[in-house]
């Protein structure tokens, strides 16, 4: 796996204090020679503000001394009609966007956040394919914000509501008007109801505001949760399940004394956005260093990273190995014992760990060095039933020849006269440009993500779900004076970990990274971005339209 150095020595765990401070605001920067539209160029970068309240070193805390939080979950409200499906009724589920406050450790005074259904990550919700259902999102939130909103971005400038949210289920193959349209927002005392038709395999989704402008900071304040699909196949292999099946969604937080979050600034009041936003304190499930008790058997851990800038390298202490069965849309062919799980914002990795033979004992599972999760391994006397096949699921590659359409888009920045980042563009565009991209439903395209930038982007397509064709090195001087790729180096076939199913690619710096999808769904406009939610916010996304066939 190709990481940019920068990137992985500022990974969660690794930071404390001030050090946190200063990659927040750490400009993402361009390579030698990029030519970007500079509109902004007179302009200089805001630096990074002083935080005006003492900031927590979680490392002074006590470690696993609190319980991990398992989210509830999700359960039916009612039944509901649907014109979709004459003749029945479907599961109506209230998810409820509401302000709480939790302690996030036992030594802390408690944090006020914003959660579902008044928790943080919301309840799981789950499906099965082939069962649809429908969920009310509804905002009963506060009307005034307790972050930073930057009215200089677009669609949060002045004239828009402080509080305004709309949820984006992220994986799910669903109609357009069901998908979360950034800009189809709506105010506390408001809700919107969407339909999820279940015509997809067993995968671990997620759910999480996605309300154009401020979605960094509604996702920071906690609107998150886990969405769990499952399948008559994935039952079929007999996995751990119930009680031994779970997700543990990861993010990093900078926290205050007194347990107020606390989101970083620039030194501009009127700007306040900065680049990338990296904590010191990675949360489990809400949890900051929880323990988990578990039993001498096998446990699936859908591990979901939900953390606004920040990559993390998972491990097990003492070696002990992860069996990953799956990544972001669903099963691998096989398990794959790995000692490492790298996961970028909105990647994820279902693992199966075996603590077989370690009862009394303890393991951690560490972010980089250090333990974030400790659990526990007590024999309560249950026989585990449950296998790990040597075989899951087949996944049938797309030929990269039979693509209607070879698309070939830069990942690019605008730069201050320094040459620090300001504004993220996808293809030299802004959000509100025309759309560009318009792929014919039931059709087949290869999409290349040209990363004329300084960095790695994750970024993620509504909609589909596609697989990585090959990462692959190009002349950057090229490509600026001529707008051509020039390859300098032979393709990188994807690692094992990325053969199956995806729908969040890591587009390294100076890489060309190929992905290929097939365009099944209902037509209508979609979006695609970079999952730096610092950098979705300030223009690093873009609409598609899908079309008829």
């Amino acid at each position: 796996m190709t990481l940019s150095r920068r990137r992985f020595l500022v990974g969660a765990g690794t930071l404390v204090g001030a050090c946190a401070l200063t990659d927040a605001l750490r400009p993402v920067r361009a390579a030698p020679g990029m030519s970007m539209p500079m509109k902004s160029a007179d302009r200089k970068m805001p630096q990074l503000a002083a935080p005006k309240v003492p900031l927590l070193n979680p490392t002074s805390l006590s470690k696993f001394v609190d319980a991990l939080p398992v989210p509830p979950i999700a359960r039916a409200a009612g039944q509901r009609t649907h014109p979709a499906y004459p003749g029945r009724t479907l599961p109506l589920y209230r998810m409820q966007m509401q302000a709480f406050r939790s302690k996030l450790h036992r030594d802390l005074p408690p944090t006020p956040q914003w959660g579902y259904n008044g928790s943080s990550p919301g309840p799981t919700i789950q499906t099965t394919r082939g069962e649809p259902l429908l969920i009310e999102w509804a905002n009963d939130l506060p009307t005034t914000h307790f972050l930073p909103i930057d009215h200089t971005i677009h669609g949060a400038e002045k004239n828009k509501p402080l509080v305004r949210a709309v949820t984006h289920v992220h994986g799910a193959r669903v109609p357009a008007g069901s998908d979360g349209w950034p800009e189809d927002w709506y105010v506390p005392g408001k809700s919107l109801q969407y339909h999820y038709p279940g015509v997809q395999d067993a995968a671990t989704l997620w759910y999480h505001d996605h309300a154009m402008g401020i979605t960094r900071l509604n996702i920071y304040a906690g609107l998150f949760g886990a969405f769990t699909v499952r399948d008559a196949e994935e039952l079929a292999l007999n996995l751990p399940s119930g009680d031994y099946d779970l997700p543990l969604m990861l993010c990093d937080r900078l926290i205050a004394k007194d347990g107020q979050l606390y989101y970083p600034v620039s030194d501009d009041p009127s700007a306040p956005w900065v680049s990338e936003c990296h904590g010191n304190a990675v949360l489990c499930n809400g949890k900051l260093y929880p323990y988990f008790e578990v039993e001498p058997r096998r446990y699936r851990l859908r591990l979901v990273n939900v953390a606004n800038t920040s990559f993390f390298d998972l491990s097990l202490s003492h070696d002990h190995p992860f069996q990953q069965i799956a990544s972001d849309q669903g099963l691998l062919t096989a398990p794959l014992e790995r000692s490492h799980i790298q996961l970028y914002p909105a990647e994820r990795a279902d693992v199966v760990i075996d603590f077989s033979g370690l009862d009394g004992q303890s393991l951690q599972l560490r972010q980089q060095s250090e333990g974030i999760l400790e659990f526990r391994v007590r024999d309560r006397g249950r026989h585990d039933t449950s296998a790990l096949p040597a075989a899951l699921r087949p996944v049938p590659r797309i030929d990269p020849a039979s693509a209607v359409q070879h698309r070939q888009l830069a990942l690019g920045e605008q730069d201050d006269a320094g040459g620090n980042a300001m504004t993220m563009l996808l293809d030299g565009k802004m959000w509100s440009d025309p759309i560009s991209e318009k792929p014919r439903q039931h059709t087949t395209e290869t999409w290349s993500f040209v990363n004329i930038t300084g960095d790695a982007h994750p970024i993620h397509l509504h909609l589909v779900r596609f697989q990585i064709i090959d990462r692959r090195p190009f002349d950057l001087f090229a490509w600026n004076a001529h707008r051509i790729v020039k390859y300098t180096g032979p393709a990188q076939p994807p690692p094992p970990h990325e053969t199956g199913w995806k729908d969040t690619v890591r587009a390294d710096a100076g890489m060309v990274t190929r992905i290929a999808m097939r365009f099944d769904g209902e037509p209508g406009r979609y979006v695609w971005h970079c999952h730096f939610l610092e950098h979705e916010d300030n223009e690093m996304m873009r609409p598609y339209e899908l079309l008829p066939a």
